[in-house]
């Protein structure tokens, strides 16, 4: 090789490297887009649209901009694995999603393997950040910080009082009696009694029958609205006056239909905060996009902060740097994630039934202290 031969190479190398270093980093989206989800994913696209939007015209990251690559999975397992591959394939090497729980599920076995660090806004299955995943983190509360929180309270509310612990069988249910329970334990308390029932009037007359020989004064409820409705009717049929600890499960129009129901308590994912309009926005979000929103919003903030603490775009380096801890300015507030990818202090509201002066039974507004 000549040595003008050699000096051309080395041209062609540097202004390859240039032109790598000037290429966009991809930012993939997978959220439900069809379906009747898809209002949360739109609300998700918006939010992430405006972020990367707001992060270009300041720079970039690292000196790169930002591209967001949109892909639907219309909530579904299957085709979030789909989408899933599809990115790992096209090079992406942070995604903002899934959405749900069940997509979430399906998909992170892919990112993983593909070493893609993936920020879920709304997945809430506890078991998705427990099975040795490190490229996973969510911002939203996990089921099972949600359970821990209403075992807390029935710990200090009714320290010294005789408590139980019922689910509706379901494994959401079940999975939300086991953290409130154990967070009982661990402030001191036990339950006098554990168990699960369904609607079935059998069952519930025999668990009501229980409680009134126990004498119990509070329960802590893992489940849906039906099955704690049917309880709570059959309780004040009974006469007992037992208050009832719920999750975002009770969050039903039956359950509000129940008279007995008043007093009940309700740990709720906190409404985040609403995200301005963009620019030149035609039309309005509605109150589903809203709710997804601001969450997409935090999560490529996140992402953001990850790679330029980090200083690296290695998905690895980025998440090591995520699972330190470090204190993340974001839409949401300051937020920061523990070794298994799930927020520090998880963001949940407790609300209280109430009797409006309408006749209404409602828990909007009705926001306790915990």
């Amino acid at each position: 090789m000549t040595k003008r031969s050699a000096l051309a190479s080395l041209l062609i190398l540097a202004l390859a490297g240039r032109a790598d270093a000037a290429e966009p980093l991809k930012i993939g989206l997978a959220a439900p887009l069809s379906g009747p989800d898809a209002g949360f994913g739109q609300g998700a696209r918006l939010g992430a649209e405006q972020a990367i939007a707001e992060i270009n015209r300041a720079g970039g990251v690292t000196g790169r901009k930002l591209q967001l690559v949109v892909q639907d999975d219309a909530a579904d397992p299957k085709q979030a694995v789909a989408v899933a591959r599809r990115f790992a394939g096209s090079g992406v090497r942070f995604v903002i999603g899934p959405l749900t729980s069940g997509a979430s599920a399906a998909a992170s076995a892919v990112y993983e393997e593909a070493g893609i660090v993936s920020v879920t806004p709304g997945a809430t299955w506890a078991p998705l950040t427990r099975r040795g995943a490190g490229l996973l983190f969510r911002l939203s509360g996990s089921d099972a910080q949600q359970g821990a929180l209403g075992g807390t309270l029935l710990a200090e509310r009714f320290r010294g009082k005789p408590v139980a612990v019922v689910h509706d069988k379901t494994s959401f249910g079940r999975g939300l009696a086991d953290e409130a329970a154990r967070a009982l334990k661990a402030r001191g308390g036990q339950e006098r009694l554990f168990e699960g029932v369904s609607r079935d009037d059998r069952e519930i007359a025999a668990l009501v029958a229980k409680l009134r020989a126990l004498g119990i004064e509070a329960i802590y409820f893992g489940g849906l609205s039906a099955p704690a409705a049917a309880l709570i009717r059959a309780m004040r049929e009974a006469g007992l006056t037992t208050t009832v600890i719920g999750s975002d499960g009770l969050l039903d129009k039956e359950f509000s239909q129940v008279p007995g129901a008043e007093g009940t308590l309700m740990t709720v994912p906190s409404t985040p905060p609403r995200l301005p309009e963009a620019r030149g926005a035609r039309t309005p979000r509605g109150p589903e996009a809203d709710l997804f929103a601001g969450p997409a919003y935090a999560a490529v903030e996140v992402l953001r902060q990850g790679i330029e603490g980090a200083r690296s775009v290695e998905p690895a380096k980025v998440a090591a740097y995520l699972h330190g801890g470090a204190p993340l300015r974001t839409l949401l507030g300051e937020v920061a994630f523990d070794a298994g990818g799930d927020l520090v202090k998880p963001p949940f509201a407790v609300v209280a039934w109430r009797r409006l002066p309408d006749g209404r039974l409602d828990f909007a507004g009705n926001e306790v202290s915990p």
